[in-house]
């Protein structure tokens, strides 16, 4: 589920892929505005109608519009001198508003002391079916399978989980309206979308906050379903009223097979932060307006879509449904079903490069507590990676062997209630961070990336957010309000026993700043372990070369490559040279599982760096 809560609306238009796509396959897309494409669609609608009565369903991912649409069908099949009817399915089918509420609310937690912004919950596990009212939804079934005989009208049933199982087998047309993460939260944050079960809008972040939990939740696994299943007739991309792109779902699926082929870049979301940095805005040419970026959601995939050439048509395809249609191929059987068809690993730049301070003293949450608190089945580990630094870098991380942690605590909850300072490096321990700086941050870890450097942060599976700020130095956000701390949570989940001598220590089970080791090399090439520990399921390594390097997924285990050092290189195939994708410093593209044996060249002159990102051996035994 998306947790993206304010990305800048700004579209980067340079991840470009462009797989080889069949003409058959770029002549089935239908583009154009909402009336275009939806008199094309409602053509053959009106002929089968003219025999048999046809009932055509339209689901969605959140905040989908499928209003206009059904209105021009409506108008073309009045038009046509037939009968037209449409049918909100929630309306029809689920329970009241009230009931909703006693359902969802009790999941979200109300205590400001242990959480001041009112982020947090526990997911609601019954998913569309659970929203039903059994007496509604049966008058609702047969009504239908009424409305299936005779003929001459055309019935539009339209709503969230209108295409769930039990419903499918009603309808003759089965349309799905998709859209990125970043136009739907930005959607919401408009105020033109209340939650299921709401008649208006309840305050933005509590708008977000139940949608987390229920209406992404719902929206995430039934999309799922109905991929997997094939069980679409017309997929639709739908972010742009303007230009709708409709299609069958065998074209949908076709240009999903040709995409796993290929490395690939997803397209990023770029957001603000109080202690956000100008390098990343400046490398990537980012709006003017943009006060800075603090974070890049590069490459997380519950955040971001991929941009698809096909003919004269840029498809943007949110990524977890070209994961729901090629998850295996993508990650291998064995990870996909692992982490239970999400893609486990999830990469973002962090920006305070001359910024004017830290990211916030921080800490995470484990397996244990996230299943019991919120109901979600992973733990949040991660790990930073220095690309760029500017005099006196910092990287936060574990506690200092000298520490007293007992009046840490003390110094942090004075610093929230009392707005006290904190001399947090009495506290906590830092590295002088300079490019190449590897250290991972299993969950519990007291970290924070100082300013002025570019972070490559790599995480487990981000399905949720659980970042618990711990101190952030008196600092306002940009509305001038005090920054929220979760004092309470995070020294409920810190670990005070990883302490600078423990996390440098190669006999300790938490020695997380390792040196580097060389794991392979060739001519003219290494690839060096950067950091494994039993704690992670995934292995941080680094490629040195200067003209090119060999790698295997060896069908087994995709890669995700970051240029770190260097100006362009290719990825491409070995067994297939024309599939590649060609990178810049600091881009980000997946290798998928399926892949085999590949090149990195470079394209430039200077030497090159590539981190690599792959799941270790033995991750399948890692507790998430």
């Amino acid at each position: 589920m998306s947790f993206m809560y304010n990305p800048f609306p700004f579209d980067d238009p340079k991840p470009v892929n462009r797989p080889e796509i069949s003409e058959e396959t770029i002549s089935s897309i239908v583009e154009g505005d909402t009336a275009t494409v939806a008199r094309k669609f409602a053509a053959p609608i009106i002929k089968k109608a003219e025999s048999a009565n046809q009932i055509v369903a339209f689901d969605g991912y959140t905040t989908a519009r499928w209003e206009y649409f059904i209105n021009v069908l409506g108008r073309e099949c009045k038009a046509a001198g037939l009968e037209f009817e449409a049918i909100d399915a929630n309306a029809a089918c689920f329970k009241s508003n009230a009931e909703i509420d006693a359902m969802i609310d009790p999941l979200l937690e109300w205590d400001t002391e242990i959480d001041p912004t009112l982020l947090f919950g526990r997911i609601y596990k019954g998913g569309y079916e659970g929203l039903l009212d059994e007496q509604k939804t049966s008058e609702f079934e047969k009504r239908l399978a009424e409305e299936r005989k005779g003929r001459g009208k055309v019935v539009a049933i339209y709503g969230y989980g209108t295409l769930i199982p039990r419903f499918r087998p009603l309808y003759d047309v089965k349309v799905f309206f998709d859209l990125t993460p970043q136009t739907s939260i930005l959607r919401i944050r408009k105020g033109e979308y209340a939650n299921i079960g709401k008649e208006s809008p309840d305050p933005i972040n509590r708008v977000i906050r139940r949608c987390y939990y229920c209406d992404f939740e719902n929206a995430v696994c039934s999309r799922r379903e109905l991929i997997r299943n094939g069980a679409i007739d017309f997929y639709c991309l739908s972010d742009n009223p303007d230009k709708l792109q409709l299609f069958p779902f065998a074209t949908f699926a076709d240009i999903c097979a040709t995409l796993v082929k290929y490395p690939f870049r997803p397209k990023p979301c770029y957001i603000e932060g109080v202690w956000g940095g100008s390098y990343m805005k400046r490398l990537r040419k980012l709006p003017q307006q943009m006060r800075n970026c603090a974070w890049v959601f590069d490459f997380i995939p519950m955040e971001v879509s991929v941009l698809v050439q096909a003919g004269e048509h840029l498809l943007d395809i949110n990524f977890c449904s070209f994961v729901s249609r090629e998850g295996e191929r993508l990650m291998s059987k064995t990870a996909n079903e692992k982490f239970h068809g999400y893609f486990p690993i999830r990469f973002n730049y962090d920006d305070s490069y001359h910024s004017t301070g830290n990211m916030s003293i921080q800490c995470h949450s484990g397996s244990k507590f996230n299943r019991e608190q919120y109901g979600e089945f992973g733990r949040q580990d991660e790990s930073y990676y220095v690309c760029v630094t500017g005099h006196d870098a910092k990287t936060y991380i574990g506690f200092r062997d000298d520490a007293d942690i007992p009046q840490f605590f003390r110094d942090i909850e004075a610093a929230d209630k009392e707005h006290k300072e904190c001399d947090y490096r009495k506290y906590v321990n830092y590295e002088e961070s300079k490019p190449g700086l590897q250290v991972m941050l299993p969950a519990g870890t007291i970290h924070s990336s100082g300013r002025n450097q570019v972070i490559l942060e790599i995480g487990s599976l981000t399905i949720g957010s659980y970042t618990y700020k711990m101190y952030d130095y008196l600092r306002l956000d940009f509305d001038g309000k005090q920054r929220p701390i979760h004092t309470r949570l995070g020294e409920q989940n810190v670990a005070t026993h990883r302490r600078a001598s423990v996390i440098h220590d190669p006999a300790s089970p938490d020695y997380i700043v390792q040196k580097p080791r060389v794991a392979s090399e060739g001519e003219g090439w290494k690839e060096w372990i950067l950091g494994e520990n039993d704690q992670l399921y995934f292995s941080l390594r680094r490629l040195d070369f200067e003209t090119s390097c060999p790698q295997d997924t060896r069908n087994e285990r995709f890669h995700v490559l970051a240029l770190v050092d260097g100006d362009h290189v290719r990825v491409r195939s070995k067994a297939h040279p024309e599939r590649y994708y060609d990178m810049d410093y600091l881009d980000i593209i997946c290798v998928p599982a399926d892949m085999g044996e590949y090149v990195i060249e470079n394209l430039g002159r200077e030497p090159v760096m590539v981190h690599k990102t792959m799941l270790r051996d033995g991750y399948n035994e890692v507790e998430l």
